[in-house]
């Protein structure tokens, strides 16, 4: 007799996090839907129906794949999250701000779909790896190299900086978040910095770019009024790193984020003492 798999069967995947940690744990046969929002892993556009944005989403094509189980992200998500609810549907809605959470968020998973021990074998490799920068930085530490004062830009009309589990990441890999008291909002609207005169006040020695989707022009930065003699411009020390790497609170951040925040920050500790 064939063993039937514990957990949902049917997951629509309403953001990219819970898609790519699926895939990764083997199990992405149970995903039946997932945002048009997703690039990790690329197979999964391919091979899944997309039935969500962010904020919106097609119910009746969710409940039309006749999903046992549906993961969001956020209060931003509430209001698919009631819809499916009022029509009977079994949602999980997920909050991690923290890479703890974010550890936190992906044991649940995996233990929901059976798999609690690949979970904590990839989570492992995670940690790990967070470990292996940190101890790369304090070895430039104790050769005397300083850390970078970072401005990293969710967006950028508004300026809002970054969310916490990115000024975390930031923190692993070098660089000290230069509005780390803002990092601890949840909400965008109340990280957004509305004098820009208050960034160019902190004078950060790297600006990082990831304006959620839109392409980031370090050009555009470099010319805002007053920013010349910010270290980061004067210095030409302005990179981007892609959304779908950095601001997916899962093992995209984890792993590739947080290893392009290293190596950006890495880069800049070697040229300075």
């Amino acid at each position: 007799m064939t063993q039937r798999l514990s957990g949902p069967q049917r997951i629509i995947c309403l953001t990219e996090e819970t898609t790519e940690w699926l895939y990764a744990l083997g199990q992405e046969a149970r995903i039946v839907g997932i945002s048009g929002y997703t690039v990790r892993p690329r197979r999964a556009r391919e091979e899944k129906p997309k039935v969500s944005a962010f904020l919106s989403a097609k119910i009746d094509k969710i409940l039309a794949l006749q999903p046992d189980c549906v993961f969001g992200f956020s209060d931003l998500q509430a209001d698919i999250a009631a819809a499916l609810i009022r029509a009977g549907v079994q949602v999980t809605v997920f909050n991690q701000r923290s890479v703890d959470e974010i550890f936190a968020m992906l044991y649940q998973v995996a233990a929901m779909v059976g798999c609690a021990d690949r979970g904590e074998a990839l989570m492992a490799e995670m940690r790990a790896g967070l470990a292996t920068i940190a101890a790369d930085v304090a070895a430039l530490q104790a050769a005397g190299k300083r850390r970078p004062r970072v401005f990293f830009e969710e967006w950028d009309e508004p300026h809002i900086s970054a969310i916490r589990w990115v000024s975390e990441l930031l923190g692993v890999a070098g660089g000290d978040d230069v509005f780390p008291e803002l990092a601890q909002q949840p909400m965008g609207r109340d990280r957004i910095i509305a004098n820009g005169a208050d960034i160019v006040a902190r004078a950060p020695d790297i600006v990082i770019g990831s304006w959620c989707g839109k392409k980031f022009r370090p050009e555009k930065v470099a010319a805002r009024p007053g920013w010349s003699d910010v270290p980061a411009v004067r210095h030409a020390q302005l990179f981007e790193i892609k959304s779908a790497d950095i601001l997916q609170p899962g093992p995209a951040a984890l792993t590739d984020g947080v290893a392009q925040l290293h190596r950006i920050v890495r880069r800049w500790m070697e040229q300075h003492g």
